[in-house]
């Protein structure tokens, strides 16, 4: 049914698709005569502000498309637009579409990479159907949130139409003065992931011959398949299905060769540029170097940063480190920095003061210890979390380590994975540097510059008067509004404890 609004003010009839308001309040949907065609402009401008009102309120709530009919001449259609992958995220780069236009796409499917401010993530289609339109190519950069990315049609016949198809903006409709404009999306892939999980559930028949697709038809695949398929690299056409009617599932995607692992996508940026003369070349930004740059300059310049520093003895340590992984036989392997996180853990605990956030009005002192390490990666630096390692021992924190450098090395990072933390350690020691300070990661309060070991002679008490010690300097960077120095030299004196006698970690 179409709703007809006429009106001399406007000079000709403007038309609603009823279809359009089907993710309006079903309240007020009822309230609509089935029988009237013909409403007043003041009704469907209440029909229209309750469908930005109710945008708003789903928008909270990962929508990430808009069921639209724009224009008479094109049908049906839902409108991707760039969604919030992350809680800091401004605009993004499409890295690489998934599929291509006329492909079928089951809810949950990859639909495309998009590089965000930290990292690469994965889109996935919020909606079943055909893609008929990609309106952002790969690669293009700083597409802000909320514009419009691809068209997905119901119907593959409605492809063709979306050819010429260009993205307009919408019409401006007023909400109540209170209503905020509608939000851009949050991020697709929580939303569909149980839909897209439901089909590869399903028990299998017990007596399915495999049936390969015929040459030029359409290739049956449950959504999860897809999914699988494109993280693996695997060709779905070269597959049999097990499933009904010869289905590719999830388990036939299991069951083939993985192809060699092609290189994760890197941070896209348009090419270098030599200057004309010769004299420097221009590097354009990522979106990563971009967002380092705005919070470091906003840190520099808001947070009254000072700096303890003091040295510590190495050699128990070292000794307890080479003892436990002898005694691991090869199933973990410590490494420094994960004495140095549950010794910063145990600090944190013992002086809570340093555990803590500003808040303009409040304080925040957190029960938890999430520890940030940095971790530097060809795109930039970036710091993923270590939660509730007051929590965890020494082998927990290893595994955790390992699986999050391996993740940030691949750009695979999830936010939640590196949005947060109460308290950051940056380690450069493994290069060589001896001392440094380092920039506070806000809203923290608190980040540990490590540098490297080195031997040194210190006084003892033998017959030549002196010894050579292993000893590392660090370096506390504290927030003033929160951190007093005091508290700053408290927390440093009971790292220092623990480094020094590490059998204390243990316990």
């Amino acid at each position: 049914a179409v709703v007809s609004t006429q009106s001399g003010h406007y000079g000709r009839e403007h038309k609603l698709n009823l279809r359009m308001l089907r993710c309006a309040s079903r309240t007020f949907i009822r309230s609509i005569p089935v029988a009237s065609r013909t409403l007043s402009v003041r009704s469907a401008s209440r029909v229209l502000q309750a469908v930005t009102h109710h945008r708003s309120v789903v928008g909270k709530s990962k929508l990430v498309f808009q069921h639209v009919r724009m224009f008479s001449n094109y049908p049906d259609h839902y409108r991707i637009d760039m969604p919030a992958l992350s809680p800091t995220m401004e605009a993004g780069t499409i890295l690489s579409w998934s599929v291509s236009e006329g492909d079928e796409l089951g809810e949950g499917d990859l639909l495309a990479q998009i590089e965000t401010d930290k990292a690469t993530m994965d889109f996935e289609a919020p909606e079943v159907g055909f893609l008929a339109k990609i309106l952002v190519a790969a690669g293009t950069p700083d597409v802000k949130l909320g514009t419009p990315v691809c068209i997905i049609v119901e119907n593959a016949e409605d492809i063709a139409k979306f050819a010429d198809y260009v993205a307009v903006a919408e019409p401006v409709v007023a909400p109540e003065p209170a209503a905020p404009p509608p939000p851009p999306a949050a991020a697709a892939p929580v939303a569909a992931a149980p839909v897209a999980a439901a089909p590869a559930a399903a028990a299998p028949p017990p007596a399915a011959e495999p049936i390969p697709p015929a040459p030029g038809s359409r290739i049956m695949a449950s959504p999860m398949a897809r999914t699988l398929a494109a993280r693996k690299g695997i060709d779905i056409a070269t597959l049999q299905g097990s499933g009904p009617d010869g289905v590719i599932r999830a388990v036939d995607i299991d069951s083939a060769p993985v192809p060699a692992a092609a290189p994760a996508a890197a941070a896209v940026a348009p090419p270098p540029v030599v200057s004309p003369d010769g004299s420097f070349t221009e590097i354009p930004l990522t979106n990563m170097r971009k967002a380092i740059a705005k919070r470091l300059t906003q840190s520099k310049q808001e947070v009254p940063h000072y700096y303890l520093t003091v040295e510590i003895a190495l050699e128990e340590l070292l000794s307890v480190r080479s003892q436990l992984n002898k005694e691991a036989t090869g199933h973990f392997k410590l490494s420094v920095t994960d004495f140095l996180i549950k010794a910063s853990s145990k600090a944190l605990l013992d002086v809570p003061e340093a555990n803590s956030q500003w808040a303009e009005t409040s304080i925040k002192q957190f029960h938890n210890t999430d520890i940030s390490v940095a971790v530097a990666t060809e795109s930039g630096l970036i710091t993923p979390i270590v939660f509730t390692a007051n929590h965890k021992g020494l082998q927990e924190i290893n595994s955790d380590m390992s699986a999050l450098k391996d993740k940030a090395a691949q750009g695979k990072l999830q936010p939640h994975e590196f949005q947060g933390g109460t308290f950051t350690i940056s380690n450069l020691g493994m290069m060589g540097i001896q001392h440094f300070t380092a920039v506070i990661n806000p809203p923290q309060s608190c980040i540990l510059a490590v540098g490297a070991p080195q031997k040194k002679l210190v006084p003892a008490d033998n017959e030549k008067g002196f010894e050579t010690q292993t000893v590392m300097n660090v370096s506390l960077s504290c927030d003033h509004r929160v951190v007093d120095g005091a508290v700053g030299a408290q927390w440093l004196a009971k790292f220092k404890e623990y480094i020094e006698k590490p059998l204390r970690l243990l316990l």
